[in-house]
């Protein structure tokens, strides 16, 4: 089997799982079976990151980090008439959200297809087709006619929902699905684990959980591992489309992995570590993989949370680009993906103690 071809399936495998914050149980169960071949320890812990040990020969510790969780959608109320009423998990987007199938999984892991609507356009106010919906305004139809008919599917408030949606191959080397942010950098971890050889110090895989609502899993692992230093591989945002001018183009899809300089609003997520930043940017040259320098206007990465861990963490994020993030039709370029793993990898393999010992500071007096 090709890279391209390994690729697209762990990715699919991945992608097509229900995984919101907090219920990445499926997800994790699949991971764990293809990360286990490429490192020498694993191990899940009290909150479902899974973490994966690849010993070094010398002394240091390397964290590399994705999420398994995607944005999805609560039970919050089940109507007379057998409509569910939903809440947000992460940052969903209202306006692509309406009239999307979705899967609903019960806590007894059933799972059980439905629609979102809205009422008729025929029957609304010229002002309320001018809008987007609010979230309160939509509601789950499953076919059902009552609640007792919903109840006995399984369904209780606190269930949750995600988008139905498989992942498709489009031309060439790119590809579309939903949950891609950020199985798509669990993926680029997987391949850099399976690359990876004779690193010179021990290297962490982490697969983070409730990353969309506040970095929860990176923080939990950072404090746990105690890196010296950090990788965080996810997406951002390719606004290489039409409507968008040249220079608001943080990243485009198929030029390679975007090496993070900030992001977060006002570059309140991650300034990145200029030493990680130089040491990336030379492997890239070195090893002739293509890349871009991402300065991002919003959202962040698990490396902020880990930046912050106890006396602070030398962090940085590779970023694969990806076009409609949080929508069931993400899409991504495989080529992208693979760079991204390569970059990983000898990042990785090269980092010595030595460099580590110069990035954690040094005594003046």
């Amino acid at each position: 089997m090709n890279w391209r071809n390994e690729l697209f399936e762990w990715l699919k495998k991945i992608t097509e799982i229900p995984g919101p914050s907090g219920r990445e149980d499926g997800v994790r169960e699949v991971v764990a079976e293809l990360l286990k071949p490429y490192v020498d320890k694993l191990w899940i812990d009290s909150w479902g990151n899974l973490i994966g040990l690849k010993k070094g020969g010398g002394e240091g510790k390397i964290m590399i980090a994705a999420h398994m969780d995607e944005i999805g959608l609560f039970v919050s109320h089940i109507e007379d008439d057998g409509y569910i009423r939903i809440l947000p998990i992460g940052g969903v987007i209202e306006r692509a959200l309406l009239y999307q199938r979705v899967l609903l999984k019960t806590r007894d892991g059933r799972i059980i297809r439905g629609v979102i609507g809205l009422k008729p356009p025929h029957v609304a106010k010229p002002e309320e087709l001018q809008k987007v919906p609010e979230i309160k305004e939509l509601f789950v139809d499953i076919g059902a006619s009552s609640r007792e008919e919903v109840e006995k599917q399984g369904i209780r408030v606190g269930d949750i929902l995600v988008y139905e949606r498989d992942l498709a191959p489009l031309l060439g080397s790119r590809v579309t699905g939903k949950a891609i942010d950020d199985r798509v950098g669990v993926v680029a971890m997987l391949k850099a684990a399976q690359l990876i050889e004779n690193p010179k110090v021990d290297v962490y895989f982490v697969a983070t959980v409730q990353e969309e609502v506040g970095l929860k899993g990176a923080r939990m692992t950072a404090f746990s591992i105690s890196p010296d230093v950090a990788l965080a591989i996810d997406v951002t945002i390719a606004s290489d489309v039409p409507g968008v001018a040249k220079a608001e183009w943080y990243t485009r899809l198929g030029k390679g992995p975007a090496i993070k300089i900030a992001d977060g609003r006002s570059a309140t997520g991650l300034i990145a570590h200029p030493k990680v930043i130089d040491f990336l940017v030379s492997l890239a040259d070195k090893y002739k993989i293509p890349y871009q320098v991402e300065v991002a206007a919003g959202g962040t990465t698990d490396a902020s949370a880990i930046a912050l861990n106890k006396e602070g963490v030398p962090a940085g994020t590779l970023s694969i680009p990806a076009r409609y993030i949080h929508s069931p039709v993400e899409v991504i370029d495989l080529d992208d993906v693979y760079n991204t793993a390569l970059l990983a990898k000898y990042f990785a393999e090269e980092v010595t103690t030595e460099w580590l010992r110069e990035v954690k500071g040094r005594v003046l007096k």
